[in-house]
């Protein structure tokens, strides 16, 4: 990629570990000069005078360099364990067959932790969890393959799966973003329409990265935006967000996120004219949930018939610019961006607030907080996550007791052995449970209730 791939933003940082030689890591440890430095792209005349930046950058590239090497093992090794599961979940339920990854009856990782797959049977509509209880689940399924989304919407929801989108990114040249639509009721009687994007998948080292990626644009009337989710979202080279996609005759056509989406929900709420729209994710899928309607927005869509967005342990995706403008065109004239984080998830904290300043990167929407014991706290203030990280001295002794409050809970409640495991790994790992979107479902589906806007 040249320069001129980021010709939309007045100011951007953007990490390049594939260009990343041990001379240009050296440089960032001790020149300023990151504008002439191979593995960053930015305006050449930047420079950062301040050592922890740069030796957070210095760090954020290390960590992708490696985390890159490993990219084939670990998909390897995750293939073979989820073939391993589903073929014993064959054997077991009497199915004496070859699994099939395209299957509606073959899960993923996520899958196996937890099985539910039923909506909460009492959470109706009016219930103050009902939107957040169904986007969750929602925001759960998004992980399992077309087939098995399909035959769940379906067959067990009763409702109107629209269609499953795998989406194209530019700059990465791969398909890194996937979401299904599908809406309560048949057109044109449906109340809500939801878009529910997949987060970021148990062994995809790909995505791990983009999680890991402090880059940035800043976008013209939008603000600083995270660079990953950017270009997972359908962002252009040279162009970014342009209103229309203008595709090259002859060219195979790709699907591009935010564009598909965007046709696909305008035309539902044209057919259904009661519909409410709800959009969510959970993780990386949570980022990419805000970014829809903020880009939305930026086109001058109207957001009257946005019921809400619901995102779960959804990482930071921009800063305080980007606050504003989500908060003037999203968030009013009522609250419908609602953030929820568990107990010590890491993915919330990233990227690290030293890798940038900390007007680059925030978190806003309300912040609906979940302890290991499932109690609900408000944060409405900017940012809404305050706690410690779990890679602070405080925060790595916090971890650990949080772990063994998870470990003792699910003896206590007899989860399945996948999951204890993991809850087991934990106490090395702090934070490797947390992210999980099971304990989401968990926590929505025991909560008492769900604070609105006018409560607030």
């Amino acid at each position: 990629m040249s320069k001129l791939d980021y010709c939309f933003s007045n100011d951007y940082m953007v990490l390049r570990p594939d260009r990343a030689g041990p001379l240009d890591l050296l440089h960032l440890l001790v020149s300023p000069k990151v504008g002439r430095n191979r593995a960053v792209d930015c305006f050449t005349s930047t420079e950062i005078r301040s050592f922890p930046r740069r030796l957070h950058i210095f760090l954020s590239l290390l960590l992708q360099i490696l985390l890159a090497s490993l990219a084939g093992p670990v998909a390897a090794i995750g293939a073979a364990l989820e073939f391993a599961l589903n073929l014993i979940d064959n054997v077991l339920h009497g199915r004496m067959e070859y699994p099939d990854r395209s299957s509606a009856t073959y899960r993923s990782l996520t899958g196996f932790i937890d099985q539910r797959v039923d909506l909460h049977s009492g959470i109706a509509p009016g219930d103050s969890r009902y939107h957040a209880a169904f986007c969750v689940m929602a925001s759960k399924l998004a992980y399992e393959n077309e087939a098995f989304i399909r035959d769940v919407v379906t067959r067990r929801w009763r409702m109107d799966f629209v269609k499953f989108y795998d989406c194209w990114n530019e700059f990465e040249g791969a398909y890194t973003a996937q979401a299904f639509v599908f809406c309560d009721r048949a057109a044109p009687d449906a109340e809500l329409v939801v878009v529910a994007f997949r987060g970021t998948p148990a062994f995809d080292v790909s995505r791990w990265r983009a999680d890991l990626d402090p880059s940035w644009y800043k976008v013209p009337r939008l603000g600083r935006v995270r660079a990953p989710y950017a270009h997972a979202l359908g962002a252009q080279r040279n162009m970014g967000w342009p209103k229309w996609i203008e595709h090259i005759k002859g060219k195979p056509q790709k699907v591009y996120a935010y564009y598909a989406l965007r046709d696909a929900v305008k035309e539902l709420l044209e057919a259904n004219p009661k519909a409410k729209l709800l959009v969510t994710g959970h993780g990386s899928g949570g980022a990419l949930a805000v970014l829809f309607p903020a880009v939305m927005a930026y086109h001058k869509e109207k957001a009257d018939r946005l019921a809400g967005v619901y995102t779960f342990g959804q990482p930071r995706v921009g800063d305080a610019m980007l606050a504003m403008f989500v908060e003037r065109n999203v968030d009013r004239p009522k609250k419908r961006h609602f953030r929820f984080t568990y107990a010590g998830d890491p993915l919330p904290r990233l990227p690290a607030s030293a890798s940038s300043p900390a007007a680059h990167f925030l978190h806003f929407g309300l912040c609906l907080h979940f302890d290991v014991s499932y109690n609900l706290k408000v944060f409405t203030e900017i940012p809404g996550d305050t706690r410690s990280s779990p890679w602070t001295a405080e925060g790595f002794v916090a971890s650990r007791v949080e772990s063994a409050r998870e470990l003792a809970r699910s003896v206590y409640c007899r989860e399945g052995w996948l999951l204890l495991l993991m809850r087991v790994l934990a106490l090395a790992l702090p934070g490797l449970p947390f992210h999980r979107v099971h304990d989401y479902v968990s926590a929505v589906a025991l909560a008492k209730h769900i604070p609105k806007d006018e409560e607030q």
